[in-house]
């Protein structure tokens, strides 16, 4: 099994490399510039083969907060944008100097999470992404940093490349960081922790081997492994590698065993529900009885009224929510057909009681199965 998922790496065509803050910045001593250019190097490689790469970068805080003077990140959002700010524009002026030697262009992307909640601009982003690629750009992508808010961002950049991976339908998700892959136990305190070379994304004991992150970078093995995994609603094989070893995009391009892989045996999911992964902020929740989980989760059915015994929150027709289990566990998402005032008129409720109900004439469904996604 390694060697053949290790071998669709070879012929993988459209690669995301995330690039961690730790490695970009020499844990917060600013932008290397010797990091940079190998990684350039390496990108150079694979576009010479004729393979696609966009990259999404982390460093621009961390940069600002270097050319700042400040040795510790600020908690205040103010600060943390102003960072930002002046970090930006010195990390895309170090990508382009690495680049602009080979005849390479590259293009600054700032994304937000509103910028995807929109189909319109989310197939709007997809577009110009693509034409980048085909124009031979190099993009480089980053989260808007200096104008979104803690309850609009998209959380890290792993979770940011990863939804990139499936916006532009990528093969491969290269995520480099500090550590050398996934280990079965804490490396930094367990002695004899095992690297874990290969394995399936949606494998559940590996949530209990994962950590939050460092304090100069808001991603972490927690992130990863999130990314991996919403990758792979795409097809995307994803890899966590160490970014510190020479030419190590190659080398996993080449199909080295490097890092960490996670392969998926799932079929890649439509667009359309590709784009619903890529909503992360439920305005509510629905409970669903054991019926209903079973419907929704096992056998990809629509969600009925009648199956649902409970709703929280406040929410409009359109909008996200979350369906759980009688246990509180999430097992979909969807966009309601129905407002959280007639959704909780509808609990229990068959759907030909619709119209008596609430007056007027609507959906059978809470929420049809083409706006649903299971996430268990």
């Amino acid at each position: 099994m390694t060697k053949s998922s290790r071998q669709a790496l070879t012929t993988a065509r459209r690669w995301v490399i995330k690039i961690g803050s730790a490695i970009l910045t020499d844990n917060g001593q600013g932008l290397s510039h010797d990091f940079i250019t190998r990684l350039a190097s390496d990108v150079i490689a694979l576009r010479e083969q004729g393979r696609e790469v966009i990259i999404v970068s982390s460093g621009a805080v961390a940069a600002g907060l270097a050319r700042l003077g400040l040795d510790t990140r600020p908690s205040a959002l103010d600060e943390l944008q102003a960072a930002a700010a002046v970090g930006q524009s010195s990390l895309v002026q170090a990508y382009e100097a690495a680049f602009a030697p080979s005849g390479y262009l590259c293009a600054q992307i700032l994304l937000s999470h509103d910028d995807v909640k929109s189909r319109d601009r989310y197939l709007n982003a997809r577009a110009t992404l693509q034409t980048l690629l085909d124009k031979g750009v190099i993009p480089i992508v980053n989260e808007n940093d200096t104008v979104v808010t803690d309850e609009i961002r998209f959380g890290d950049n792993d979770t940011l490349a990863a939804l990139v991976a499936n916006l532009i339908d990528a093969d491969a998700l290269l995520m480099l960081t500090d550590q050398q892959g996934l280990f079965n136990a804490d490396p930094r305190t367990v002695s004899d922790a095992t690297l874990i070379q290969e394995t399936d994304a949606h494998d559940a004991s590996l949530d209990a081997m994962v950590s939050e992150g460092s304090t100069l970078g808001r991603g972490g093995m927690v992130s990863k492994l999130r990314a991996a995994r919403l990758a792979a609603r795409s097809g995307a094989l994803a890899v966590i590698a160490d970014g510190r070893e020479p030419e190590v995009v190659r080398h996993i391009a080449d199909g080295a065993i490097t890092g960490t892989l996670f392969t998926t045996e799932k079929q890649p999911q439509p667009a359309r529900k590709q784009w619903l992964a890529s909503l992360l902020y439920p305005k509510g929740q629905l409970v669903l009885d054991a019926g209903a989980v079973k419907g929704v989760s096992q056998a990809g059915r629509s969600l009925l009224p009648v199956g649902v015994t409970a709703v929280t929150g406040d929410f409009l027709r359109g909008d996200l929510v979350r369906c759980v289990d009688p246990a509180g566990e999430e097992i979909a998402r969807g966009l309601s057909n129905y407002s959280a005032a007639d959704a909780k008129k509808l609990l229990g409720r068959a759907s030909a009681d619709i119209e008596a109900i609430l007056g007027f004439g609507g959906e059978e469904e809470l929420i049809h199965r083409d706006n649903l996604i299971t996430t268990r």
